[in-house]
């Protein structure tokens, strides 16, 4: 057997596939990593022992040390993530955003937001979403994933890194993934006009090349984004907007839903903080604090 260094890039029942190269190996993990509670995960660079190199099988014999380490969804060694929704088809839903939002920089990921089908939409709508997140604390940018410039644009950005492809189902992250990843042949199809989510799902995260320094890593889209653990009191602190004027809030410590002399409440829809993002803050707040009674 001989043994080769590569880099974990899909895993399915069991089996990982790793890239070596320009060669991909199907492994299974040794025993004595799964003794030892070590789980290979997608992103992991690794040690391989070439079983047979004409079927290209293996082993993962060791997991090399890991810069960091995302448990939804569970990925290895990312450098940023790209969180995608659509303009419209389907429609933003703001508090799922949000808890994306949340849940990577809970695991101290940096996120750039993408707002898709901006082709779908007018200038000024596109404008406004973009504008809900400008104080949010995230790089925002709006594209439509059929245009080779907006593309191109992207790709610039993610050069050089290794960046997770995040977001519900139905908001074209195929289709964006097929522009920026010539390798990746999936389907994309239409919305379902019943569910209104994608007919393509993908089922497993794995990473693709967009050149020779970077990688997209596509993960299964979601509907539902549980939380970390949480205090509803810390929700707040997820939202720089509102953190910026807690202090001068009446009542410390408030909780920015319902207390008299709250400065966070005077200036929703006042052009400091927007009504979709309290709107979803308030939400979330209350599900935290139900959460904690339980």
């Amino acid at each position: 057997m001989t043994e080769q260094s590569g880099r974990i890039v899909k895993g399915i029942g069991g089996f990982f596939y790793v890239s070596c190269g320009h060669v991909l190996y199907e492994c299974r993990a040794r025993g004595v990593l799964r003794k030892e509670k070590v789980k290979p995960l997608v992103g992991d660079y690794v040690k391989i022992a070439v079983t047979d190199p004409e079927k290209q099988t293996g082993s993962v014999e060791e997991v090399l040390p890991r810069r960091n380490v995302l448990i939804r969804p569970e990925t290895a060694n990312v450098d940023q993530a790209l969180v995608v929704f659509a303009c419209t088809s389907p429609e933003p839903n703001f508090v799922l955003l949000d808890r994306f939002l949340i849940s990577l920089k809970s695991q101290e990921v940096s996120c750039l937001l993408l707002w898709n089908k901006k082709d779908l939409v007018s200038a000024e709508e596109a404008k406004r979403l973009c504008g809900i997140y400008e104080w949010a604390g995230v790089g925002v940018r709006c594209i439509s994933a059929k245009s080779p410039e907006d593309v191109e644009a992207l790709r610039r950005e993610l050069h050089g890194k290794t960046t997770i492809l995040a977001g519900p189902s139905g908001v074209g992250k195929s289709t964006l993934l097929n522009a920026l990843c010539s390798e990746a042949a999936m389907e994309t199809g239409e919305i379902s006009r019943k569910l209104g989510r994608g007919k393509h799902t993908t089922r497993h995260a794995e990473i693709f090349t967009i050149d020779e320094e970077s990688f997209l890593c596509d993960t299964p889209g979601f509907t539902a984004l549980e939380l970390p653990e949480l205090e509803a009191g810390e929700v707040s602190e997820f939202y720089p907007e509102m953190t910026e004027h807690a202090g001068k809030c009446r009542f410390q410590p408030c909780s920015h839903t319902h207390e008299p002399g709250c400065a966070v409440q005077a200036l929703v829809g006042d052009g400091g903080i927007r009504r979709e993002r309290y709107a979803s803050y308030c939400t979330i707040y209350q599900e935290q604090k139900e959460r904690r009674k339980y």
